[in-house]
């Protein structure tokens, strides 16, 4: 196949296998190697990200301005030149016409390959140049007369620079003709229709000419539909396995007593629950009445109520005589958990403990003790919590908030955290597991709960609050920026306080964009001449956590007008009185992103707005996001706009990565694929396990630890 002219020799290095201790492993074995290409089955499943029509030849005279084409010709002349840059020209004759072939990048002996008199085969797209026409960087090779066309289209493989295309075709062949794609699946899983697996696969590295690229590149072809079929049955069986192998493990029964502390909270709050979160809180309590532990993800839009609910929960484990920790990815965000919880919580005796990576010193180890004599039946805190100094006396419930956050190996920490101290409840048998609550602001489309989160009980809060305002969202280029500040200007002078939430905290030069500080400076002059007296704030993530606790108190209390800050407010900071919010470069955040900023006004009476100023032009993507904010406000459109735009891996984070579990499905088309899989799932767990397990290991392998958080 041809090559490029700078890694040519490269093309001549030998197949992946073990290095001796003589020969390290090439740049392109060890390329093979940071790209997961390991085994046979890993490179027969690497799949071509798009193809090449190498299968016939045009003459030089056919060939036009902007289109690429495959040309043969002899090598009239060769010379290296110094103009701008040392460049090789070199002329192709073919008997219909020349073509000039520049190349900017060579090795030294490039000229050499394309001396004169040597046949070569040239593709590339012809540019009308200065010297008539020619191919910038195209591919090329010697041939012989005789060379035969290649019998279908070339595949163009995901690669990086250190992997040549050439190679990694070679190394594709070789392992196909090795990899083990049997058919695992008895008759009647699969869907009608569609090819055996080893066909498939073989189809998609070598579809033969006339073959519709379209279908291919867009995945529509039967030979794809089985690739994901195959592949979204793997994770339904996963998903299956693991909420059976969940069901064998033991978790203390924390069941609510008649007139206990949950119904004493419950009494002494100040507000009664919505209907959607009576429902919850009661799903919940099932759950934990029951000798298995709860693996539930509680979902809930912007201000939906799910720090009352963790509370109920926390209050039935407490009740029950065990503690219960509650882990949120910032300081701010949990200590806004720690204020209303012992605002709750203490009244009725319960010892709250706080931990952070910035408590230090005596204080730390006081929490530490209360933590593990038992006297803190709630701990409240950042990863701090998991840290290896931090031991319960009798952890039976874990509380995570915003857990796509957290990374399998921190979800999995705070679990052990029961089985450091606790003994099997029975000689022999699984040592105890604390009950699972994990909590989210974004909420899950449909496809990702049938498929990425398919192990999880999953509790949807979908009422909001009474007393919550409508938030009008507006969207602005920057020009009108003067009329922003303006409205900001008007807005404090009648007692309102507003966000203006930036991108950076100091300039990049990468990019052109406002930073907090010299907005901070900005906004600073203008209230001191539009509203003498009035505070503006500054809040970013670098700042000691003392002084942005200080800030935050300043804001919260009303002593402070206009707050601005970076995405570290983004949740947690509930400032009833705040009514107006300005997002600066807009363009710039993510969809769920600006759904959260924007949950942070609207909380109180007053009529709230939020502001999406953003610089021209957009990108297509962009623009989706600005049109989703204008035309919603509800998180589950937002979630599924977000996952049409995203897609799943970047929107939920890699389960931690949900594109761990899934490299060829796209859920946003797939929808009747993954139906169809998970039926199957369910008929080939119940009368074909060994085939089932099979299956699981090809395709999935050790990734199934992602389940398991």
């Amino acid at each position: 196949m041809p090559t490029r002219a700078a890694p040519a020799q490269a093309a001549k290095a030998p197949a992946p296998g073990p290095a001796s201790a003589a020969r390290p492993p090439s740049a392109p074995q060890r390329a093979l190697h940071k790209l997961g290409l390991v085994r046979d089955i890993d490179l027969a499943l690497h799949l071509p990200m798009r193809y090449e029509d190498e299968t016939r030849l045009v003459t030089i005279a056919s060939l036009r301005d902007g289109v690429a084409g495959q040309v043969q010709g002899t090598v009239v002349d060769s010379r290296i030149e110094q103009r701008a840059r040392r460049q090789l020209l070199v002329r192709v004759d073919d008997g219909s016409g020349e073509l000039l072939l520049r190349l900017l990048h060579f090795h030294p002996g490039t000229q050499k390959t394309l001396a004169p008199g040597t046949l070569v085969r040239v593709k590339g797209e012809l540019r009308a140049g200065f010297f008539g026409r020619e191919m910038v960087h195209p591919e090329f090779r010697a041939v012989q007369p005789d060379t035969p066309l290649p019998a279908g289209l070339t595949p163009v493989y995901p690669s990086s620079a250190q992997l040549p295309q050439a190679y990694l075709r070679k190394c594709v062949a070789s392992a196909l003709a090795r990899a083990p794609l049997h058919e695992l699946l008895p008759e009647g899983t699969v869907l009608a229709g569609l090819p055996s697996l080893r066909e498939a696969v073989q189809f998609l590295h070598q579809p033969p000419p006339g073959t519709d690229l379209d279908a291919l590149e867009q995945r529509h072809h039967p030979a794809w539909q089985r690739l994901k079929f195959d592949e979204l049955l793997a994770q339904q069986l996963a998903q299956a396995q693991a909420r059976a192998e969940r069901a064998r493990l033991r978790a203390p029964v924390l069941a609510a007593r008649p007139g206990g502390l949950a119904e004493r909270l419950l009494a002494a709050l100040p507000f009664a629950l919505t209907g959607a979160q009576q429902r919850v809180v009661a799903e919940i309590a099932a759950d934990l009445a029951r000798l298995q532990p709860m693996h539930r993800l509680l979902q809930g839009d912007v201000g939906s109520g799910k720090t009352v609910v963790a509370a109920l929960a926390a209050a039935a484990a407490i009740d029950a005589g065990w503690q219960c920790a509650l882990m949120a990815p910032t300081e701010i965000l949990a200590e806004q958990h720690f204020r209303k919880l012992v605002q709750w919580l203490e009244p009725l005796g319960v010892g709250i403990a706080w931990l952070t990576g910035s408590r230090k010193g005596r204080g730390r180890r006081e929490q530490l003790a209360a933590v593990a004599d038992g006297r803190a039946g709630l701990v409240v805190g950042t990863h701090a919590v998991i840290q290896h100094d931090v031991a319960f006396a009798r952890l039976g419930l874990a509380v995570v908030d915003e857990q796509h956050r957290f990374g399998v190996a921190q979800r999995l920490a705070l679990r052990e955290k029961l089985a450091e101290a606790e003994a099997p409840p029975e000689p022999g048998g699984p040592k105890l597991e604390p009950h699972l609550l994990m909590m989210s602001a974004t909420p899950i489309p449909r496809t990702l709960a049938m498929s990425h989160y398919a192990d999880l009980d999953l509790s949807t809060l979908d009422e909001l609050p009474p007393g919550r305002t409508p938030i009008v969202t507006k969207v602005f280029e920057d020009g009108r920026r003067a009329q922003v500040l303006a409205r900001i200007r008007d807005a404090v002078a009648a007692g309102q306080q507003v966000y203006w939430v930036c991108p950076l905290v100091e300039e990049s030069e990468h990019l052109d964009l406002q930073n907090a500080t010299a907005t901070h400076a900005e906004l600073s002059a203008l209230m001191q001449q539009a509203v003498p007296g009035a505070m503006v704030g500054l809040l970013h993530g670098r700042m000691p956590p003392a002084e942005k606790a200080a800030v935050m108190s300043l804001f919260s209390g009303g002593t402070m007008q206009l707050l601005v800050a970076t995405t570290v407010i983004e949740v947690g900071v509930d400032v009833p009185n705040a009514s107006l919010m300005v997002i600066e470069h807009a363009e710039r955040f993510g969809l769920a992103q600006l759904h959260q900023l924007r949950g942070r006004v609207g909380r109180g009476a007053a009529a709230s707005v939020c502001v999406l100023l953003y610089t021209a032009p957009l990108s297509p993507t962009g623009k989706a996001r600005l049109k989703a904010m204008a035309e919603t406000t509800d998180g589950f459109e937002i979630a599924r706009r977000d996952l049409e735009i995203r897609g799943p891996g970047e929107f939920m984070g890699a389960r931690q990565s949900g594109d761990a579990l899934l490299r060829f499905a796209d859920l946003a088309q797939d929808e009747p694929l993954l139906r169809q899989a998970r039926d199957a799932a369910a008929r080939l767990l119940a009368a074909h396990p060994a085939a089932a397990q099979q299956q699981v290991d090809r395709w999935l392998g050790a990734k199934t630890e992602f389940l398991k958080a």
